[in-house]
Order: C-alpha cells, then sequence, then structure tokens
C-alpha cells in the first residue's frame, strides 16, 4: 500500500521506526545510483562510529542506554543506627552509535567525489552526535569532495546554512565542491512532494537526478509500513497547529481517521 501523504511521511519519523526507515532509504538510494554511475564510478555505504552518552535522543530508540537495577540490589545504609532507604535511579551508560553515509568513489583512483548524508536526530540534537557530524561536515566543505545532506527529520535545529532562506520542515543542501561557499538548499513542507535533485560528479561529467519520493514511496510499501502506523494517532514528534490541520484533513480525505 502507499504511503498516503504527497511528500515525507511524517509517522515515519517515529523513534521505533526511525532507524529502520533510514537503513532502508540509503541502501535503497545506493541501488538506484549505482547502475547509472557504472563504470567510472561507484557508491560505497560508510559507517561512522563514536561514543555516546547522552541522554536518550527523541527519534533514536537506541541512543542512549540506561542500565535499570533491581530494587532489591540497593542496600539501606546506616545514618546514626537508623537504616536510610536510598533512591533507585538509572545512569547513562556509554554507548556505541554507528551512523551509515554514502559515499560515490572514482573507481580509477578511489577518490571520494560526493559524500551522501541522511541525517537523524542524533545528527542534529544538541550534543556529542551533533558535534561529531558537524565536525565531518566541515571537513568535507573544507575539501574537493561535493556534499548530499537529506535532512528528513523536523525535530531540533537543521544544520546551519547561511542566507534568508524560508522556513521549512525538510531540506536538501546540494553543496557543489567548485561552486563553495554556494550551495543549491531544496526547502519543503508536508504539502509538497520532496523534489528531485542533482547529484554532481566530476565537471567534465553530467550530473545524475535523485527521484528519492520515488525510493521513499517504495520502501514504505516493500517494508509494509502502513501495517505499522495507526494513523488516527498523532505523529511523534508531534506536528504544529497548521500542519497538524493540514494532516488531519488529508487523512479524513483519505479515510484513514
Amino acid at each position: 500500500m502507499p504511503s498516503p501523504f504527497p511528500g515525507m511521511n511524517p509517522y515515519l519519523e517515529h523513534p521505533q521506526l526511525w532507524e529502520e526507515v533510514h537503513s532502508r532509504l540509503i541502501v535503497a538510494i545506493a541501488d538506484a545510483l549505482g547502475p547509472q554511475l557504472r563504470p567510472k564510478y561507484r557508491v560505497a555505504i560508510e559507517k561512522r562510529v563514536y561514543e555516546n552518552a547522552d541522554d536518550l535522543l527523541i527519534g533514536r530508540p537506541d541512543g542512549a542506554i540506561f542500565r535499570a537495577v533491581p530494587d532489591a540490589a540497593v542496600t539501606p545504609t546506616s545514618s546514626g543506627g537508623v537504616l536510610t532507604e536510598p533512591i533507585v535511579v538509572e545512569v547513562p551508560m556509554p554507548e556505541e552509535v554507528t551512523e551509515r553515509y554514502l559515499e560515490i568513489r572514482e573507481v580509477e583512483t578511489g577518490e571520494v567525489i560526493t559524500t551522501l548524508e541522511l541525517l537523524s536526530p542524533s545528527n542534529k540534537k544538541p550534543g556529542k552526535g551533533r558535534q561529531v557530524y558537524e565536525a565531518k561536515r566541515l571537513a568535507v566543505l573544507g575539501s574537493l569532495t561535493h556534499l548530499l545532506e537529506i535532512d528528513l527529520i523536523r525535530a531540533f535545529k537543521p544544520l546551519p546554512v547561511r542566507g534568508a532562506i524560508a522556513t521549512s520542515l525538510y531540506r536538501i543542501l546540494v553543496s557543489r565542491a567548485d561552486l563553495r561557499p554556494k550551495a543549491a538548499l531544496y526547502a519543503f513542507n508536508l504539502p509538497d512532494p520532496i523534489p528531485v535533485f542533482p547529484i554532481p560528479l566530476r565537471p567534465e561529467d553530467p550530473e545524475i537526478l535523485l527521484d528519492l519520493q520515488f525510493l521513499l514511496n517504495q520502501v514504505y510499501d516493500r517494508a509494509s509500513y502502513d501495517l505499522a502506523i495507526d494513523y488516527t494517532q498523532e505523529p511523534v514528534p508531534p506536528l504544529q497547529e497548521a500542519d497538524a490541520k493540514w494532516a488531519d484533513a488529508h487523512l479524513k480525505a483519505q479515510k484513514l481517521r
């Protein structure tokens, strides 16, 4: 069954779904680009790993691990002959976070031509994850590698860009190495289809286009997300009032509410 939304489906941002959606969409993008890049280029799925002990991340259910201690395992302490019952609390435990992204490499030289990032809440939430990602982002922006940054997450503050831009729920940034500091920002909202955007390569090679909306719809259908989503409930994170009203009317028109 197809997604009921014309563009990004906000229900896919739910903490219990997003990690799976991210993994499936990364693979779908790689599979779609691979045949178009042959024989000069290939696309590789890479990973970034770091230790994190921030509070539980919205939109990332495994963002931090808290070890539960049974009440019976906590021993009362004595103070002046009187036993004091302690309060059972939880402490944040370091977690190894793995984030996957794509690199388009030139086959002959092995050089990374383009990096494609599909953002997760851990990349945007203030803390270790954002710091790690921003450092990597700056390194790419200071290099000869093109950067594609796809933000389908409403939670937290967007990654920084300069210039007069309209507020939008979702963004796609296309930063061509030869045009920096200028970049193309595709901003879109809930009623909008995800725009088709170009994948820059070597200057002598034509750019190829990526239809992310088509791929997201395929992922939604193949994963049977319609069976995992209750459209009578509000999405998580919640929508702002105007977007919530639009979504309510849209879902009612499709008899999903």
